[in-house]
């Protein structure tokens, strides 16, 4: 598929950590609700707007486009949405070939919905990316928008968007801004001395009360309502504009590629629907099978959610339904499998709080900024391996070759395999956070950069194999220069082999020593990071 594999420094570029601590203390987010709460309120209501972002691309249970159009329903006005595609945002952001073409197949097929509403969703095209926002601007006060409604994007580059927004429309506009990623709203979940929670456990345990004690927080948004006849002929000009295609460097790279990808990720809300209900079918078996890649044994629901495809709160009210009505997900109190999965779910609510509370962190910097002194190293032959899933390390090629024939990847590689990127080869994380981001069609920048957190936890790929896939049948699968190789051999064959017969095999022989680098990895971490005050 086609990717980048190559990068110069500038798209590894960041700004320091003075300037990162600097916005950590003046949140955009803040600076964002002070905008919103300084508005005038306007009574004066002529045309209602829905904004469409790459986070909330469905019509159902979508806790902004409700309002609006509740708001357009009761004051008799027409409800107009809108999407904004900008191919040098996407590529700037690093959005996968795959993860496009998802989103513009969705975003067509939710055309098609609201045009069975009556209401158009037409689509703007802006070259320029630092002109998003007077683009949307000149089109609203063209159109004579009174009042615009949108979601929460808890990045830093959308968060000054939407302040820019605010600022831009002045009194002509008033901007409404939901949450609606999220079950439990970012920022609200604080430790005893009132600080954002960091730490995964507490968060969790936290989480699980708040939802059974409010159940109501899984009750989902109404559909928008159909449009009257007479307003639809009013806006007859605004039905029909063509959606938005993937730019030159968001293309599949065939269409052998395109025709792959779109039967193993259908788009829309419906095909999202079908998939959690084939997953709860066999929800039981989750918590002895989700860390076995070749049980295959996970929802596979990712993409849907980061392309909101299907809300967050609808896949919990379907995990709710399945557990008896009962919105305690506590283990020992819930069904089978429910704990465990509904535990991977919080893990997006708490990245989503960490984002928007320190935002540095989607400013290609590491959470922890002191690993911004790490001295990496420049082995362009490791790298070349690690994407190709050339290394030796057969967990490690397995995964990589599945991410780049599906555009995902079991969440057991992707800890192994970035692990091996950043401890073994001691290669910048950022080169493969940014690779992630140009192959997943699962991406979002939340859990990328969390996931790719830098951290003293060097993992074992033959260990991990031989606890996760204990047969080998993943690693069969997707290396097949292996298939044959019996009993624990495969999963270290250039050790556990013959000379002979590993030759035979025509797979390559390890690019480092495991154990050695292990030890180079502890060593360069705590001699650069030692005494650095970021």
């Amino acid at each position: 598929m086609s990717k980048r594999t190559t990068y110069d420094r500038d798209e590894l570029g960041h700004t320091t950590t003075k300037r990162a601590k600097e916005v950590d203390e003046n949140l955009p987010y803040d600076q964002l609700k002070e905008a919103l709460g300084a508005q005038e309120e306007k009574n004066d209501i002529t045309k209602v707007v829905h904004w469409f972002h790459p986070k909330d691309l469905r019509i159902q249970d979508n806790t902004a486009l409700h309002h609006a159009s509740e708001l357009a329903q009761s004051s008799k006005k027409p409800l107009i949405c809108l999407y904004l595609h900008c191919a040098a945002d996407e590529s700037w952001h690093g959005t996968s070939p795959a993860r496009m073409d998802f989103m513009c197949e969705g975003i067509s097929i939710m055309q098609k919905e609201l045009k069975d509403l009556n209401i158009p969703l037409v689509f703007l095209e802006c070259e320029d990316r630092k002109k998003i926002v007077p683009t949307v601007v000149d089109w609203l006060k063209e159109h004579k928008v009174s009042h615009v409604f949108s979601n929460h994007e808890y990045e830093i580059d959308e968060m000054r968007r939407d302040i820019k927004l605010v600022k831009q429309v002045g009194n002509d506009v008033h901007v409404s801004i939901y949450h609606d990623q999220t079950v439990v709203e970012p920022g609200t979940m604080l430790t005893g001395n009132g600080k954002p929670m960091k730490v995964f456990t507490p968060y969790f345990g936290k989480w699980l009360d708040i939802v059974k004690e409010e159940p109501e927080l899984l009750d989902l948004r109404p559909d928008p309502k159909k449009q009257n006849a007479d307003i639809a002929k009013e806006l007859k000009d605004l039905f029909g504009t063509k959606p938005p295609q993937p730019g030159k460097d968001k293309q599949l790279g065939s269409e052998e590629d395109r025709k792959r990808i779109r039967k193993l990720w259908p788009a829309g809300h419906k095909a999202g629907a079908k998939r959690m209900d084939a997953f709860l079918k066999q929800i039981k078996n989750y918590e002895a099978t989700r860390s076995n890649p070749a049980a295959n044994s996970t929802s596979r629901m990712s993409a849907y959610l980061s392309a909101g495809m299907f809300s967050v709160r609808e896949v919990l009210r379907k995990v709710s339904d399945y557990n008896g009505g009962s919105s305690d997900f506590t283990e020992g109190r819930s069904k089978p499998g429910v704990y465990s999965w509904v535990r991977e779910i919080v893990f997006r609510e708490l990245y989503r709080q960490t984002t928007m509370m320190t935002p540095h962190t989607s400013m290609n910097l590491p959470q922890n900024l002191k690993f911004d002194f790490v001295q990496w190293e420049d082995d362009e032959e490791g790298w070349e391996k690690w994407y190709k899933g050339t290394t030796g390390e057969p967990f490690i090629d397995a995964g990589m070759r599945q991410l780049n024939h599906e555009a995902y990847m079991h969440n057991r590689l992707r800890m192994n395999v970035s692990s091996y990127l950043y401890c073994n080869l001691l290669i910048d994380y950022r080169r493969g956070e940014r690779y992630f981001a140009e192959t997943l069609i699962d991406w979002d920048l939340s859990n990328n950069t969390q996931g790719w957190e830098p951290s003293y936890t060097v993992f074992n790929p033959v260990s991990q194999a031989e606890r996760n896939d204990p047969d080998g049948d993943y690693i069969r699968k997707w290396v097949p220069e292996l298939k044959d190789v019996q009993g624990k051999a495969i999963f270290a064959p250039y050790e556990r082999l013959s000379k002979e017969e590993f030759e035979k095999l025509g797979y390559p022989k390890p690019h480092v020593n495991w154990k050695k680098t292990k030890q180079r990895c502890m060593e360069r971490f705590k001699n650069d990071m030692s005494g650095v005050e970021p």
